[in-house]
Parts: structure tokens; C-alpha cells; sequence
């Protein structure tokens, strides 16, 4: 059954869907609290700004992101052969990513790596040769990109042009397929929360919505028809709006509200909860590696893709 399919909506205004990307979220967020409206989002990138208490996310990266998320990606490191000792961290002003490496930055220093460089660039740049100069100066053993969108593939193109290539190179928010279809890409590391692959799709609704999607896109002529972490978040969006509304058995939102504080939603990408800080519950992010022109999560190892596990130069 797919998202709300049975329930009657009785007009325009009875559900509210949010949109992605934390700057559109925290822009709806006052807005549908202006309604005392529940928004349910789908990729909020720092949960301390989400004061509004009918809003719950469906990117269940944990209400302390700069910490948890940095913390699993060294410890998916360490287990290395070869542990990273040095670390460049290069980032976007972009507000989300922005955040997410500082909290990189912050925990790579408690846990022992030595920061050989730090550098920041404005959203909107397309001039990453000399930042790609002073990486590939500092030698370090573990490039820390926080970048979104095509930033990533723009940061590796300038380093191919100059004969360098990172030892371990690990991004922010990528754009997924441009990633994978590049072959400076291969080996990045990354967050998600879902792939297209076991034991995600061992779910049958997730095995379902990954078929749809396919089909789908493929119709459509997308140049990439993979299912990944933001086709993810956005459908588990909607189950969570489902569940509150079918759990409160009302379209009425401070019933939906109570109801999602109260209970735990099965979604694709787990079952999450929504009582903690901001509404937020547990961190469930994982760390994926491009391999064979796939994204394969290769960390925690239980949700690993089949035989994948980290490689390294």
C-alpha cells in the first residue's frame, strides 16, 4: 500500500508536506507554525534549529549530528588497514555542510588526527584549483570534502588536472549518480541512509518502492535511476505522515503531533522515533563507498551491501 492510499483527504489544507534541503525546511518550518501545522521534512541538516514542536524529520541523522556522524565515520576508519593519521578538511559555506564539518573538524582533533589543513569556500564557487594546490601540498591521508551537489566532482577534477589523487576522500552530501558515473569518484565515501540494495530491500515495501523508482525513471530518461538517500528520506516522508494520520485516526494535527511523539514509524530506512531533542530520535546514518560505479554501504558492517567492505588505494 502506498502512502495515504485509503485515506480520504478532505481538502488542500488537511496534510502538509515539507519540502528538502535545510534552508526551504527552516523557511516552511515557520510558516506551517503560523498554521500550527504538522511538517513532516525530509532532509533537515541541523536539528538545533528546528524549534517548531510539530515538526518531525524523516533524515534520522540524531539530534547531535555533528558528533554522532563524524564519530561513525572514524570509527569505520579505524578498522582500516591503514588508519588515516592526517586529515584536510575542506568545506562550503553552505549552512547544513557547513555545520556537519565543523563537527568533522571538532571530533577528528579529539580523536588524535592531525588537522594539516582547513579550508572554506562560498557556496556557488566553481574555482577549486588553487583548493585542490594546497590539498594535494598538505599530503594528507584522509581528504574530509564538504561539499553538496556537484561541488565533489568539481574539487576531484581539479586535483586530476594536477596529477593528485586523495589516499581516502569522504563527502558531505554528493550528488549521488554524477559521483558514481565519474571515475575520480571511485572509492568516495559518504552518509546515507539507504541504498538499493540487502539488507535494505529485504523490506518488501522497499523492495517495492525501488522497482517503482526504476521503472519510473527509466521511462523518464533520467540519466541515473538509482534509488539513494534523498528518494529515500522523501519516501519515508510520507510513510511517517501516513502513520500519524492513521495512527490518530484524525486529520487534526496536534493529534498527528502527539501521536508521532508517542509511537515509533517503520520506515525503509528503519523504524524511527521522534521523542528526543527536536523531535529527533536515533542517529541511523551509515557510511558508503563508491565500488564498481555503485554506492555500496560498507559501514555499520550489518548493513553492508553483500561482500562489500572498505578499499583503499
Amino acid at each position: 500500500m502506498g502512502p495515504l492510499q485509503g485515506v480520504r483527504v478532505i481538502d488542500m489544507t488537511s496534510v502538509l508536506m515539507g519540502p528538502y534541503a535545510t534552508g526551504n525546511i527552516l523557511s516552511a518550518m515557520g510558516v506551517a507554525q503560523r498554521y500550527n501545522k504538522v511538517l513532516v521534512h525530509h532532509t533537515f541538516g541541523i536539528p538545533s534549529l528546528a524549534k517548531y514542536d510539530m515538526q518531525f524529520a524523516g533524515w534520522s541523522l540524531g539530534s547531535d549530528p555533528g558528533t554522532t556522524v563524524p564519530n561513525m565515520v572514524f570509527d569505520a576508519l579505524a578498522a582500516s588497514p591503514r588508519p588515516p593519521k592526517t586529515i584536510a578538511i575542506v568545506t562550503s559555506k553552505f549552512p547544513s555542510v557547513y555545520f556537519m564539518s565543523q563537527g568533522g573538524r571538532e571530533v577528528a582533533k579529539k580523536r588524535g588526527l592531525q588537522e594539516v589543513l582547513y579550508l572554506e569556500w562560498d557556496f556557488g564557487n566553481r574555482d577549486f584549483g588553487p583548493i585542490a594546490a594546497r590539498v594535494k601540498d598538505a599530503k594528507p591521508d584522509l581528504v574530509w570534502m564538504g561539499d553538496i551537489g556537484l561541488e565533489g566532482n568539481m574539487l576531484l577534477d581539479a586535483m586530476k588536472k594536477i596529477d593528485y589523487s586523495p589516499p581516502l576522500h569522504f563527502h558531505v552530501y554528493p550528488a549521488p549518480g554524477p559521483m558514481t558515473k565519474s571515475a575520480d569518484g571511485n572509492l568516495a565515501l559518504s552518509l546515507t541512509i539507504f541504498e538499493e540494495h540487502p539488507p535494505f530491500t529485504n523490506n518488501p515495501v522497499a523492495a517495492e518502492f525501488v522497482k517503482l523508482f526504476n521503472d519510473r525513471a527509466a521511462k523518464a530518461g533520467l540519466p541515473d535511476t538509482s534509488v539513494e538517500v534523498q528518494a529515500a528520506a522523501s519516501y519515508s516522508a510520507w510513510q511517517i505522515l501516513e502513520a500519524g494520520v492513521r495512527g490518530a485516526n484524525s486529520f487534526d494535527d496536534k493529534a498527528i503531533a502527539a501521536w508521532l511523539r508517542a509511537n515509533r514509524v517503520d520506515t525503509i530506512h528503519g523504524r524511527l522515533r521522534f521523542d528526543g531533542p527536536s523531535n529527533y530520535g536515533d542517529d541511523l546514518m551509515k557510511i558508503k563507498q563508491v565500488q564498481d560505479g555503485h554506492w555500496k554501504v560498507i559501514y555499520p558492517a550489518q548493513f553492508a551491501a553483500p561482500g562489500a567492505k572498505l578499499q583503499m588505494k
